[in-house]
């Protein structure tokens, strides 16, 4: 009813409409969630319990949706959740992924990908709208014919093979304030057409050629890009949201607008990081194609509709298509790239800035930097480094258009799902107002020297680690002891992230309890992350990780003072776990890679203090919680970019000179680890 209501205030008042355009929403359970955006969650609680039913084991049956992977997934459903919540009318757009990333086993040491099967036993949370359907077009041929009314030139796709795109929406309910916004995420169908007695004629080939393509467009999370099929897949997938959406932008806005030179005046097309640039190039082709503008007009509108955030700081993840790809799978965008192509070299002659390189190469981010209205990166360090060094000759060009929009997470399940205990505490002390303006929680501080409070914070943090402890013996047989430090490094494996730091220091610090130096304090150094599935050294810093965990954790001299764990198949739900109960966050990024972090923030929202880099969103963190919360060591990012023009950083030479370095490294490669069968990928 609310999710009704809402869409009928939005077409009263006309607002202007946000459309967020994401590969990935990684929302986590839905029930709980909504739940307390209704403010109804103990009134549930309570009713289920007096019929003996437990909510939270409600809960447990509902699957992560596995609809992203990673920080930029996590991102994109907090920003929904917020965007509900503050009013703002907005779509999540993206695709109805029948299979995660993949679903992560531990076995004999090394991460097995198996498949996430998420909606095996149905999605109670969507709404299949095949009203909405809309037809989207790959490959074939282009041909040109002038329109002999207008005598313009016309593009006309011929022999191309099409699916239909059927949007499922599912609500996105904003926090106490009845309103309901839409994630609308697309699946495909196959558009076939024949007839029992057209097999002859081969059209039963084609109709499983189309079956065939609708599937594996919708099939996974990203799939394996180490090959030719893998890259053209992604590609596909690419443009098929986007195509499907902006079909449907365009027809929302003329089912109550007239003017389609005003579109931009009602819509914003919000790229989130550069795989929906495609984006720029196929709202040119509605306009033009479908709606007749001339390029002028279809230039103007678009530039004034389309905005993008940079998500990254290493110029190997700014996509970059070869324009053979683009050719074979949207030859229809081709033409358009190429004249916008030609507009950029047209104005400057710096090559950095040209659209398609001297290798027939096309980097989508300087589509969307020339022909967005904004280009946003995702903490104020990022941002800085984006306008002085990595694109710097942009920032020179469009001074305007560069601006920073740190990160920030939706607090709501960050605290008040995943730690009811902390909640209740700051709802006797502080009341609730901090529930829907984070600022509030600065109430807390005057409770600084309340000996109660400081205490009723202990206790609860350790109730946290003791929760922990229980699901990590009943989900793993792992047995942890919660009166440790409970050390936790939980993200996307990559190196840069440097989970292989966090081993190396685990090494040292079991190279000293051998030598009889013993922590003051026992530590619970505990993981969590996937590898992609062809990302090598990632898998190998993830069986580094379970090689130390087999060793010290059965090594009596040992495990009474460190314990190494992995946790299995880490995602929101887990996260929603582990972050209550953590002590030492570890965000350890090399400085100048990491562009935001939210995990930083969740850890530090629920008591952790943060061991870390100068480095993303740390540096405001570490602005606002001071020295005693955050922990901060390694070089500066600035340091870090002279290291990388100077080319003057030796590994090799730390190994040399450190004695410690040396040992820690060499244990990797040592007869205990080769005891225990990690020869291979670690040598």
């Amino acid at each position: 009813d609310r999710w009704l209501m809402t869409q009928e205030q939005y077409k009263k008042d006309d607002p202007k409409t946000v459309y967020y355009m994401s590969m990935e929403f990684l929302m986590g359970r839905a029930l709980g969630n909504n739940l307390i955006n209704l403010t109804d969650y103990k009134e549930v609680q309570e009713a289920l319990e007096e019929m003996g039913i437990n909510l939270n084991v409600i809960e447990d049956q509902e699957p992560d949706a596995a609809l992203g992977n990673g920080g930029l997934g996590r991102l994109a459903a907090c920003f929904l959740d917020s965007l509900a919540t503050l009013g703002y009318a907005a779509y999540g757009c993206g695709i109805r992924y029948h299979y995660g990333m993949f679903k992560q086993k531990i076995e004999n040491g090394y991460q097995v990908e198996t498949p996430d099967n998420w909606l095996k036993e149905g999605n109670p949370f969507e709404i299949r709208r095949e009203e909405y359907a809309k037809e989207v077009r790959f490959g074939g041929n282009i041909r040109v014919e002038k329109d002999p009314k207008t005598g313009r030139d016309m593009f006309i796709q011929e022999n191309f093979e099409s699916v239909l795109a059927i949007p499922y929406d599912m609500p996105i309910v904003g926090y106490n304030n009845n309103l309901v916004n839409t994630l609308r995420i697309w699946d495909a169908k196959a558009i076939t057409d024949f007839h029992l007695d057209s097999f002859d004629r081969g059209e039963y080939q084609k109709a499983v050629e189309q079956e065939n393509l609708a599937k594996t467009i919708v099939e996974v999370l990203y799939p394996n890009d180490n090959h030719y099929a893998g890259k053209e897949l992604r590609l596909k997938q690419q443009y098929f949201f986007i195509s499907a959406s902006l079909q449907e932008a365009v027809d929302k806005y003329l089912r109550d607008h007239d003017d389609i030179h005003k579109f931009y005046e009602k819509v914003t097309i919000q790229m989130n990081d550069t795989h929906p640039t495609v984006a720029v190039a196929e709202l040119m082709r509605l306009l033009m194609d479908e709606h007749g503008l001339e390029w002028d007009e279809a230039w103007e509108v678009t530039t004034k509709t389309c905005a993008y955030t940079n998500h990254t700081i290493m110029a190997e993840a700014l996509e970059k298509w070869p324009i053979g790809y683009l050719k074979k799978v949207v030859p229809q965008l081709v033409p358009i790239i190429e004249i916008l192509d030609d507009k950029v070299r047209r104005r400057f002659s710096d090559e950095s800035t040209a659209i398609i390189d001297r290798n027939d190469t096309v980097h989508m981010a300087h589509i969307d930097i020339h022909y967005g209205f904004s280009v946003n990166g995702v903490a104020a360090l990022h941002t800085d480094i984006l306008k002085q060094s990595e694109l710097n000759h942009f920032y020179k060009i469009y001074p305007d258009k560069f601006n920073n929009k740190t990160n920030g997470i939706t607090f709501r399940r960050w605290l008040l799902h995943c730690n009811p205990r902390l909640t209740a505490l700051l709802d006797e002390t502080i009341k609730d107002e901090y529930k829907e303006d984070a600022s509030k929680l600065v109430k807390l501080l005057e409770y600084k020297d309340d000996e109660t409070v400081l205490k009723r914070l202990l206790e609860i943090k350790k109730e946290n680690k003791k929760d922990l402890a229980a699901y990590l013996k009943e989900t793993q047989a792992i047995e942890i002891d919660a009166d440790t430090i409970f050390d936790i490094q939980v993200k996307r494996l990559h190196e840069y992230k440097r989970q292989q730091l966090n081993a190396l220091y685990i090494i040292d610090k079991y190279l000293e309890i051998k030598e009889g130096i013993l922590p003051k304090t026992p530590i619970t150094a505990i993981f969590g992350a996937k590898a992609a599935p062809a990302y090598v050294i990632a898998k190998d810093i993830i069986h580094l990780i379970l090689c130390l965990q087999e060793i010290i954790n059965n090594d009596p001299e040992v495990s009474p003072y460190l314990k190494v764990v992995m946790v299995e198949n880490y995602n929101v739900t887990k996260a929603e776990k582990l972050i209550p109960a953590c002590d030492i966050s570890e965000q350890i990024s090399l400085a100048s890679k990491e562009a935001s972090g939210t995990g930083n923030m969740k850890f530090m929202l629920n008591g952790a203090v943060t061991l870390g880099t100068e480095d993303g969103a740390n540096v405001e963190i570490h602005e606002l919680v001071g020295d005693d919360n955050i922990f901060v060591f390694g070089a500066s990012s600035d340091e870090v970019i002279e290291h990388y023009k100077k080319a003057d950083y030796s590994a090799k030479d730390y190994y040399k000179k450190n004695p410690k370095i040396k040992a820690a490294v060499d244990f990797i490669t040592g007869k205990q680890m080769m005891k225990i069968g990690c020869k291979e990928s670690l040598e």
